[in-house]
């Protein structure tokens, strides 16, 4: 009997997520390592480069992208949903999604290619995924070759000695402000997980917390984190609530502050170099992975980061769904969301040049 594969790696940032998610929902399917003969026989024949998790439905259609793959997924297996229906919920939890996929790679990309324990132990297990036939040496040296192209991506993501302070200052008060909020409440809502969980689950279990250096970390600082980890990515409940009355609990404001002060500017900046890059491109519609680089800032600490059209496009599923309440919708949002005028502003702001996906790639809408 055919059912869906969801084809990745272990410690994979994404495929983290799509596991999770596929778990909680029990949607049946197989996993599928990711190694080199998978790659050049599955992956890159279906999506035409090499990228993971894919996932191949039992119908046999291609997805990419864990945002396209959850998606795809809740409108076939629609309960129990993910997504909040009330608005200040549902936005509060696109936001997380958004925060996890797109800005928690700088600290999970910095404490595993930073920290030697950590180092080591991504060679081997690239390896054990590339060639699990091989010999733990050949893995290791596999491992190391492979690897250089994600090390190297680091200080395009922003993590460099010089803000390496700021970025684990901010890791850490993340991680303190997330496991006081679980001292109250199991998940970001309430007693169900939300796309926010699944957006977050991706850093705080592949790089995080399996990786054995910055695992011990989260076992110090965070130790509900860790449990929440756990609960997320191997669920033993198949339901719970939202909380009632559209509740955003007073112990998430500290999590949506750092999210607006370090990557809303960045999001904002984003799509000002995408309107930017649009105009000098006249007729081009396939953007680039990078168009470029920007500030950011971190603890006061400022760094200089690659511009990603991605940002754009996770943040139009927030600001769409913001967009398209009605007044008493926006007004709600606004009273949540009174302290965070820099958050409405940017939910507010027109998009003028957006960022779509076609045949698994960035391009500007025709």
């Amino acid at each position: 009997m055919a059912t869906h594969q969801l084809i990745g790696s272990p410690i994979s940032y994404y495929t983290g997520k799509a596991r999770a998610y596929l778990r909680f929902k029990k949607i049946p399917f197989e996993e599928v390592l990711s190694s080199r003969e998978v790659y050049e026989q599955l992956i890159v024949p279906r999506v035409g480069y090499p990228i993971i998790p894919v996932m191949v439905t039992e119908d046999d259609k291609t997805l990419q992208d864990t945002t396209d793959i959850i998606d795809y997924l809740e409108a076939r297996y629609p309960e129990p949903s993910i997504y909040p229906a009330t608005p200040r919920q549902k936005l509060v939890s696109l936001l997380m999604e958004i925060y996890g996929d797109e800005w928690l790679v700088i600290p999970a990309m910095h404490y595993r290619w930073n920290l030697p324990e950590n180092r080591e132990y991504a060679y081997r297990q690239f390896g054990a995924t590339s060639a699990p036939e091989k010999s733990p040496e050949e893995q290791r040296q596999i491992g190391f070759d492979r690897a250089q192209h994600f090390a190297g991506m680091v200080p395009r993501l922003g993590a460099t000695e010089h803000n390496r302070d700021a970025i684990e200052k901010s890791y850490l008060q993340l991680l303190s402000d997330f496991d006081a909020h679980l001292a109250e409440y199991p998940f970001l809502l309430g007693t169900r997980p939300s796309i926010g969980d699944y957006g977050l689950i991706g850093p705080l279990y592949a790089h995080l917390w399996l990786d054995p250096a910055s695992g011990k970390i989260m076992e110090a600082h965070a130790p509900r984190v860790v449990q929440w980890v756990k609960r997320v990515h191997e669920p033993q409940e198949h339901g719970g609530e939202f909380l009632p009355n559209d509740e955003v609990p007073k112990t998430l404001f500290p999590m949506l502050a750092r999210m607006f002060n370090e990557h809303l500017p960045v999001l904002m900046s984003t799509m000002d170099h995408v309107e930017q890059w649009a105009e000098a491109n006249p007729g081009e519609r396939k953007l680039p992975r990078a168009i470029g680089m920007h500030e950011f800032t971190v603890e006061g600490v400022r760094g200089e980061r690659a511009i990603f059209p991605a940002n754009q496009w996770m943040w139009q599923r927030a600001a769409d769904f913001y967009q398209s309440l009605d007044d008493d919708g926006k007004a709600q949002v606004r009273d949540v969301f009174a302290d965070f005028p820099n958050a409405i502003a940017a939910l507010e702001r027109p998009i003028r040049r957006r960022v779509v996906r076609e045949n698994f790639r960035f391009t500007l809408e025709g």
